[in-house]
C-alpha cells in the first residue's frame, strides 16, 4: 500500500485517514489514489468511517456500493465490526485497482458483497456467481483466534479473509475465458471434480502428509479452487508487503534499484524472491516484541510455479490481454 502526500499542508497520510493530523477532514479518491480535502464524502462515513469519496452528495462510494447486504445492527458490536470488514475491503479493491480491477476501466463484472454479522447462526463464507460472504463477526479479534485455533491456521485476518474470497471470484470472471481454464488444469487440476465431496474429506481426513511439498498451505490442498484462491491471495499478500516496504522509504538490499514499483514488476521469481527476503527481516522485528511472524509460509518449487501463474493473469488486469 502507498503512503499519501497531505493536500493542505505537509506531512505523511495513510490509507486508513479520515482527517489530517491538524484535523481537516479528508477522503481518499481511489482512481486519481490521492487524498482530498473536498467533498462529496461517502455516505457511510458517519455510520462506519468510510474515508473515501462518493461520486455525488449523498451516494456511497465505490466499495461501499458494492455491498448489497449490510449487517443486522441489532446483533451485538455489528456495526463496528462492519468498520473494520469494509475497512479491510477498501485496502484489497485498492490492491487490486493497481493492476485495473474493478476500477471504472474494467468493463467486467464487480463483486457484490453480502456482509453478515453472527447471530443465532455462523455467516458462512464464501463466493458464489460473483457474490462474496462475509462475517463481519471475525473482525473481533477473539472469534478469530478462537476460529484459527479451532482450524490450526498460522494465519487469520479480515484482510486474508477479503483476498481469499474475492480470489474465488477473479477466478469466475476469469474462467470465462476457455485459455485461462486450460492453462489452469494443467497446474491447479480439474475444478470440476466434486467440490462438496472434496471439502468434506479434508476435513474428515485432513491434507496429504506432504502438502507442503505441493500446496502453500494445507487448506489449499482440498480442491482445486481452494488451491487457486490461496494461492492468489498469497501473491497479494507478498506483492503488498514489498509495495508497503518501499512507500515507507526503508531501503533493503533486495531492493533493485531506482523508482521501483512490485505492481509493475513482471518477473514473479524476483518479485517473490524480494518480498520472502523482506517478510524474513519484518519478521525479526515483530520477534523483538513478542508478536507473531508477519509471513509464517515456507515456498516450495511447485508454489512458485502456482504464483507464477496467478501472478501472470491477475497483472494483465481486468482486460485479460
Amino acid at each position: 500500500m502507498l503512503t499519501f502526500s497531505n493536500p493542505v499542508g505537509s506531512g505523511t497520510l495513510w490509507f486508513h485517514n479520515l482527517t489530517t493530523a491538524d484535523g481537516t477532514p479528508v477522503a481518499y479518491d481511489p482512481q486519481a489514489r490521492a487524498f482530498l480535502p473536498t467533498p462529496p464524502f461517502c455516505a457511510n462515513r458517519k455510520i462506519i468511517g468510510c474515508n473515501w469519496i462518493a461520486p455525488e452528495e449523498g451516494a456511497f462510494c465505490r466499495s461501499c456500493a458494492m455491498t448489497a447486504l449490510a449487517p443486522d445492527p441489532d446483533i451485538p458490536n455489528a456495526i463496528s465490526n462492519w468498520e473494520d470488514t469494509e475497512a479491510a475491503k477498501r485496502w484489497v479493491l485498492d490492491n487490486l485497482g493497481r493492476w485495473h480491477w474493478f476500477r471504472p476501466e474494467d468493463p467486467g463484472t464487480r463483486p457484490i458483497f453480502h456482509m453478515l454479522a453472527d447471530g443465532t447462526m455462523i455467516a458462512a463464507m464464501g463466493h458464489g456467481d460473483g457474490v462474496v460472504t462475509i462475517s463481519v463477526t471475525e473482525a473481533d479479534p477473539v472469534v478469530r483466534v478462537t476460529r484459527r485455533e479451532a482450524l490450526d491456521e498460522p494465519y487469520r485476518t479480515m484482510i486474508g479473509h477479503m483476498r481469499h474470497e474475492i480470489a474465488h471470484m477473479l477466478w469466475w470472471r476469469l474462467s470465462l475465458r476457455n485459455d485461462f481454464l486450460t492453462a489452469f488444469r494443467e497446474i491447479f487440476g480439474d475444478e470440476r471434480s466434486d467440490y462438496t465431496a472434496a471439502l468434506q474429506r479434508h476435513y474428515d481426513q485432513g491434507p496429504p502428509k506432504d502438502w507442503d511439498l505441493f500446496y502453500l498451505t494445507s487448506y489449499a490442498s482440498a480442491h482445486p479452487h481452494e488451491d487457486w484462491a490461496e494461492t492468489a491471495a498469497h501473491l497479494l499478500h507478498l506483492t503488498d508487503i514489498t509495495d508497503s516496504f518501499v512507500a515507507t522509504g526503508l531501503t533493503s538490499p533486495e531492493l533493485p534499484p531506482g523508482n521501483w514499483d512490485p505492481y509493475s514488476e513482471p518477473d514473479c521469481a524476483l518479485l517473490i524472491n524480494v518480498a520472502t527476503a523482506l517478510a524474513t527481516r519484518v519478521n525479526h522485528i515483530n520477534r523483538s516484541m513478542g508478536l507473531s511472524d508477519v509471513y509464517l509460509y515456507a515456498l516450495s518449487e511447485t508454489a512458485h510455479r502456482k504464483l507464477a501463474f496467478v501472478h501472470d493473469w491477475l497483472r494483465r488486469g481486468a482486460f485479460g490481454f
